[in-house]
């Protein structure tokens, strides 16, 4: 089982530029930052599993589960709430208790749900409780989302490892384990965010550093095309 110190996961405090002051919609994204990106058919998703994880900005977890071989497709969207077709700026106004998720589209025959999770608590800090860097709020909270009862054991197993082996010395983990009910697809302009503003000042001070780290420390689990 692999696990990561709180020293490789911790997410720098000292930038002041948050995921929700740095949102730009298609209308006003200059057409050098617009990037072509082939989107799978549904009829080619309906081939794969989906598993659902909230861990901060979209935009970066988004971007980090991209990387990962096994994946098909990433979609940022919003989960854990209780209202129906939440808006980003009612998740972001606290108004729905929703918290910012992905849904993941992946081959269990390349990549485990088990190896998911490790993705998911290698790629964030899980002891800042509604907080991920420079995000903070509850839509910005830690949440393992379940589909039934053995991933249930899967995410609550690792999770009394990371314990057991004091990774964050002695620091509790504030994740959720939620059962999954719904998932609401973001707005447009947040899929794929990353790829299509480069040169966002979130994305490059803060997304970019994020994804980075966890390219140097999941190697193994990267698409071959990812550097």
């Amino acid at each position: 089982m692999k696990i990561f110190t709180k020293t490789v996961l911790a997410l720098s405090l000292i930038l002041t530029t948050s995921c929700q002051s740095n949102v730009k919609s298609k209308a006003d994204t200059p057409k050098n930052e617009m990037a072509q990106v082939v989107k799978p058919t549904a009829q080619e998703l309906d081939k794969y599993e989906t598993a659902y994880f909230a861990s901060g900005c979209f935009w970066c977890v988004e971007a980090i589960f991209e990387s990962v071989k096994g994946i098909k497709e990433v979609v940022s969207g919003y989960a854990g709430g209780t209202q129906e077709n939440p808006t980003y700026e009612q998740v972001g106004a606290g108004q729905t208790d929703h918290a910012e998720a992905v849904k993941i589209y992946y081959d269990p025959k390349v990549i485990s749900f088990t190896a998911l999770v490790q993705v998911f608590f290698g790629s964030h800090d899980p002891t800042t409780l509604n907080r991920q860097g420079p995000d903070r709020g509850r839509q910005y909270r830690s949440i393992a989302f379940y589909k039934n009862e053995k991933q249930k054991e899967i995410i609550e197993g690792y999770i009394k490892a990371l314990k057991d082996q004091n990774v964050y010395q002695g620091e509790p983990i504030t994740t959720e384990v939620t059962a999954f009910t719904k998932f609401y697809e973001a707005e447009k302009y947040h899929q794929d965010y990353e790829r299509k503003h480069p040169n966002n000042s979130y994305i490059t001070n803060v997304s970019i550093p994020r994804l980075n780290r966890f390219k140097a420390n999941f190697s193994e689990y990267l698409k071959a095309d990812v550097h």
